[in-house]
This record gives structure tokens, C-alpha cells and sequence, in this order.
């Protein structure tokens, strides 16, 4: 699927007064996506471990609240929610951008650190999903999108790691989509949550417009986005 208004020249109407959680916030896409959804009118819940890059980044975008939390300890994720709702309600969306790349070495090369420090990513994102899954639910537009990778349909050897980690992620987010269909299914009304997959072979270069593409997803219906993937390209 492509992205919706990969040029960026459409307005982005629908994230406004929304509350937009982003995880791993403290990278140049989470700084994209912070402008982004300010500039749409969103209200932005930055999150990450590092507390002077958090600072920073609250500085370059004025009205980010900020949060700093080992996204990968499922206590911390349980408090940073308690958090987020004792100061701003439910969310109505989360972003998961924490990630990050290791490899190369052919098969043999795959270790298990390696391994481990890629599948936090993975471990954030479920504890993460989990924490506001009942806020996307109840919200009348959530949106879940992950970033994923163009290796889990074509993985390497020197990045078997990392494509596997990315293909739990799709797994996990598409998972997260039939629950959310079935909710509303069950329930007799419409789907309004969504769980969206976006596929890059590198962000760089790529962060505004993912950012643009993850506020437009306030301006598609849910059940256009609801598992789906959706391919970025430079």
C-alpha cells in the first residue's frame, strides 16, 4: 500500500487535539514526528531514556511534554502510563520509533548480543502496546503504526537478526490489528482503531516523511489502515 500524501502537500487535519505518544523519540524521526504533529495541532507525549536529548528536543519543539523510560522494563512502562493519564487522559495514538541496527558477518556473524540488543526494540513495543491498548481502543480515532524494514520480505544472512526482530514487529502490530477489528466487530459498531506497518530499507533521509504519513493516518479511515503496510521510499 502506498503511503498517504507521500509528497507531503496535502494538509493534515485529523491529528488535531489528538494525544500522540511517541516512543524512542530522542532520533531524528522522533524529532520529525514531534514537529509534525505540533504543527498539525497534536498533542505530543515524547518518550525516551535519554533525559538531556529529551531536553533538547522539548526545547526545538515548544509544548512537548516529555517523559523518560526504559521502554524495555515492563514496570517502568506501567508507571509512564499511570503518568500520561494522571496529566493528559488516554492516548489517542502511539508511534513506536525505538530501534536501531546490527550485523553483517554472514549467518555466522549473528550473535546473540547482537541479538538481544535489537530484540529490545521488540520488548518496548509489546510492553508499550499493551500499557495503551485501551486507550487506542476507546479512543474514536486510535492509531498504532510501527517501522518496520523491506529485510523481512527479502532478509540476508548478514542481517538475519535484525529481519527477524522486524518480522516479530509486523507479527506483533498486525496482531494488535485483528484486536482491534474484532473488538468493534464484537461490539456492532465501526472499526476507529487502527494498527498501521510502515516498511523503509533506510529512514534516513525518510523522517519527515513518515512523520507526515503517521499524522495522516488521522485523515484516512481506520478501516483503510487497519493492518496494513505501507511502503516509504525515498
Amino acid at each position: 500500500m502506498p503511503a498517504p500524501d507521500p509528497g507531503g502537500a496535502a494538509p493534515i487535519t485529523g491529528a488535531a487535539e489528538r494525544l500522540v505518544l511517541v516512543a524512542g523519540a530522542t532520533s531524528a524521526s522522533g524529532l520529525a514526528a514531534a514537529r509534525v504533529l505540533r504543527g498539525a495541532g497534536a498533542r505530543v507525549v515524547a518518550v525516551g531514556r535519554d533525559a538531556e536529548r529529551l531536553t533538547a528536543l522539548g526545547v526545538a519543539v515548544p509544548g512537548v511534554r516529555t517523559e523518560v523510560c526504559d521502554l524495555t522494563d515492563e514496570i517502568a512502562v506501567t508507571r509512564l502510563a499511570e503518568r500520561v493519564h494522571a496529566a493528559e487522559g488516554g492516548v489517542d495514538g502511539v508511534l513506536h520509533l525505538v530501534g536501531g541496527w546490527r550485523g553483517g558477518g554472514g549467518l555466522a556473524g549473528q550473535s546473540d548480543a547482537d541479538y538481544r540488543f535489537l530484540e529490545g526494540s521488540f520488548t518496548a513495543l509489546r510492553h508499550v502496546s499493551r500499557a495503551f491498548d485501551a486507550d487506542l481502543r476507546a479512543s474514536d480515532a486510535g492509531r498504532l503504526a510501527v517501522v518496520s524494514s523491506t529485510a523481512v520480505a527479502r532478509p540476508l544472512a548478514g542481517g538475519a537478526n535484525y529481519a527477524a526482530v522486524k518480522a516479530a514487529t509486523e507479527a506483533w502490530a498486525r496482531a494488535v490489528a485483528q484486536g482491534f477489528a474484532k473488538d468493534a466487530r464484537d461490539a456492532g459498531r465501526p472499526l476507529s482503531a487502527a494498527s498501521t506497518i510502515f516498511r523503509v530499507k533506510t529512514l534516513d533521509g525518510l523522517e519527515d516523511a513518515l512523520a507526515r504519513a503517521y499524522a495522516g493516518l488521522w485523515d484516512a479511515d481506520a478501516a483503510d489502515v487497519n493492518d496494513h503496510i505501507i511502503d516509504l521510499e525515498n
